[in-house]
């Protein structure tokens, strides 16, 4: 069977594991997990239902191996879940624990289950929960900080199954079966090393290589290391690297150790590079994201990387475009050597050449969406050829695969901060690309958390036309996600920041959203209140269009309090105003409008001369799916009128306008197929 995957931020979901598997050794530990998933738990024995998924944990210090053996027991019970592994990492490469919300927002993410925008850590565990209520599913939680991450991610299932990986022991959750990892067998390291070195010098000196093995301490992530600082040197017998590592101080670990040796013999310039990654946001790094650390051409960068993969420092992550991890048990000891051996001066410029590079990534991303602009085409043929991308759907793969480290870039720019400047244009352009090539649905949860960081840096620089935007974008969010009251905060608090520095713009936009929210809350008085004060804004600013909109938002707010008069005064007002402007779309609509609070009114006959007049304007407009509307409505009003044969002619008019509708959505339906077979 082949193994389908769906990449959600750090969360994987998977079907079925295939081909043949890379791992060795731990073959007792394998069998004592699987033994342990069948044991019958306390509960069991107490004669109760479990209420929650079992636990395995599988501790060991970083470099053990204890991922690898996670994995391997996840794909030899695999087919025991028909729902599928979900994997996610509970801590950041530089030991920060994830966020339990965020982690929970990308495993329903996984499971393709929708959460609002800036939802509560509660409620996204709860609608996890809900999601795994009734599936049998195995989660992966790797490098879990503490017992409460993992707790919070539980299924209340006990058809499910948790593996956690973990440093220490889960203290606080019930009947968890631990599983505590030492070296590698002697004869496992072995073979490890021969996979990098060849069998032929491990045949040579077998004993050599036994006590290698035993200088690593069986570590699977030491071993790698020695089997990579072989391969790279053929004439080097495995006994002089036995030797050279038993003369190295023995302070650390037996990682570190090799890792010391392994790094020790890189050239200058790429010595340098390893260290700098320790910079790369999430421990992702792309050639793009190395180039701009060390200042090399982007080829020279992925070819350095490749060897780093050879040489057991970086993984090569499965992807489309070249991207790599480093392991989270060598991030410590980049970090260490990046603050021995580099000021703090050139890693503030290496991390700003590194956003700044990113920035520009993003503005190309955004900019090759924008086909009909000139101004846009020019920008990207100035680009360098290295920050172009060939195709919109080439920007639009590289924004979907590089978005963790992207969002883990506007985290550690904010979190810096020192490069605050860079960190507000890095979330703009982030904001934009995304909005071009996603959507601003579709994008929600991220753009939620990207104004929550741009919010940060406002109230941390004391920046009130920032904050007033930010609190307004995040007011929009939680608007649309049914948290009126809580938009209604944000929208009052932007009101004052547009307020502080004098921004009519933002003051305008907060007055007419406090009003917004007031009528979504069902306050129709406070919304005509709040909509007429942004409208003495925009009238004082000439800004015709946005006060004839407003119009109709007051109109609106008066006909849901049942003031019909004044409803119908400002729809006049309204239509007056588009009339003006030449907005040929939106007079139909208002008019529309007019003639349906005329009817609201008791006025029919003044209804159905509005709705006459109407559809001549939505003909104008070209919108076909407003006629037919105006159709139907003039057909019922001609029927309480007493003109059935009438209301039976404007019928037949609603249904050819409806016919061609459908006909021209079949039509853009195909054309979105072939266009989808071609690419």
């Amino acid at each position: 069977m082949t193994d389908q995957v769906v990449e959600k931020g750090d969360v994987r979901l998977t079907g079925h594991a295939a081909g043949e598997s890379q791992f060795l050794g731990r073959t007792r530990e394998l069998k004592e997990l699987r033994a342990d998933i069948e044991r019958a738990g306390l509960d069991t024995l107490a004669g109760r239902k479990p209420p929650r998924a079992r636990v395995l944990l599988i501790a060991g210090r970083p470099g053990s191996g204890r991922t690898a053996l996670a994995e391997e027991l996840a794909q030899q019970v695999a087919h025991r879940y028909p729902d599928g592994v979900l994997r996610a990492r509970l801590t950041d490469p530089d030991g920060t624990p994830v966020p339990v919300e965020r982690a929970a927002r990308d495993l329903l993410a996984a499971l393709d289950r929708e959460a609002p925008a800036g939802a509560c850590g509660d409620d996204l565990t709860d609608s996890l929960r809900g999601a795994l209520a009734d599936r049998r599913a195995l989660l992966l939680l790797d490098d879990a900080a503490d017992a409460e991450q993992v707790d919070a991610l539980l299924p209340d299932t006990p058809e499910c199954l948790v593996v956690a990986v973990s440093e220490g022991p889960l203290t606080g959750i019930a009947d968890v079966r631990p599983c505590t990892l030492g070296g590698l067998d002697a004869k496992s390291g072995v073979e490890l090393l021969s996979r990098h070195t060849g069998s032929v010098r491990i045949t040579v000196d077998p004993r050599a290589a036994e006590g290698l093995a035993e200088e690593c301490q069986g570590q699977p992530a030491a071993l790698m290391l020695a089997g990579g600082w072989l391969a790279a040197r053929p004439k080097a017998a495995v006994l002089d690297l036995a030797k050279q590592l038993r003369t190295e101080p023995a302070e650390g670990t037996a990682l570190s150790r090799v890792f010391r040796l392994a790094y020790d013999a890189l050239p200058a310039t790429a010595a340098r590079m390893l260290r700098l990654l320790a910079l790369a946001p999430a421990g992702l790094v792309d050639p793009q994201t190395a180039s701009a650390l060390v200042g090399c051409s982007v080829d020279s960068a992925r070819t350095t990387l490749d060897d780093f993969v050879a040489l057991g420092f970086l993984h090569a992550v499965d992807s489309p475009l070249p991207q790599y991890e480093v392991p989270g048990c060598l991030h410590p000891l980049l970090r260490v050597l990046a603050g021995h051996h580099e000021r703090p001066a050139e890693l503030q410029v290496a991390r700003a050449r590194m956003l700044e590079r990113t920035v520009r990534l993003l503005q190309v991303c955004r900019a090759i969406t924008e086909t009909d602009s000139p101004q846009a085409r020019q920008k990207l043929l100035d680009m360098p050829r290295a920050l172009r991308f060939p195709t919109p759907r080439a920007a639009a793969d590289w924004l979907r695969l590089t978005r963790p480290a992207l969002l883990a870039s506007a985290r550690l720019a904010v979190g810096d901060g020192e490069l605050d400047t860079l960190a507000r244009r890095l979330m703009s352009q982030l904001v934009r690309a995304m909005v071009a090539h996603v959507g601003t649905q579709a994008a929600a949860p991220d753009l939620y958390e990207i104004h929550s960081l741009v919010l940060d840096v406002a109230d941390r620089r004391e920046l009130p036309r920032e904050r007033a935007a930010a609190l307004l974008n995040l007011g929009d969010l939680d608007a649309r996600t049914g948290r009126t009251a809580a938009a209604l905060t944000r929208y009052r608090a932007a009101l004052d920041a547009g307020r502080e520095v004098d921004d009519p713009y933002a003051a305008g936009r907060a007055m007419e959203s406090v009003g917004g929210a007031h009528l979504e809350l069902g306050d129709f008085d406070r919304a005509a209140d709040w909509f007429g004060r942004a409208l003495v804004e925009r009238l004082a600013r000439d800004e015709r269009a946005d006060a004839a909109r407003l119009y109709g938002r007051i109109a609106a707010a008066h006909t849901f309090a049942g003031r019909y008069g004044e409803a119908l005064r400002n729809w006049r007002a309204a239509i007056s105003g588009h009339r003006k402007l030449g907005d040929v779309a939106a007079q139909a609509r208002a008019l529309s409008e007019l003639a349906r609070v005329q009817e609201y009114a008791g006025r029919p006959d003044e209804s159905l001369r509005t709705c006459r007049e109407a559809v001549e304007w939505a003909r104008r407009a070209e919108d076909t799916r407003l006629q037919a509307a105006l159709h139907l409505r003039v057909a019922d009003t001609l029927e309480r009128l007493g003109d059935p044969a009438s209301a039976g002619l404007h019928r037949g008019a609603a249904e050819r306008l409806l016919g061609e509708v459908n006909q021209e959505d079949d039509a853009d339906a195909c054309e979105i197929r072939t266009a989808s077979a071609e690419d």
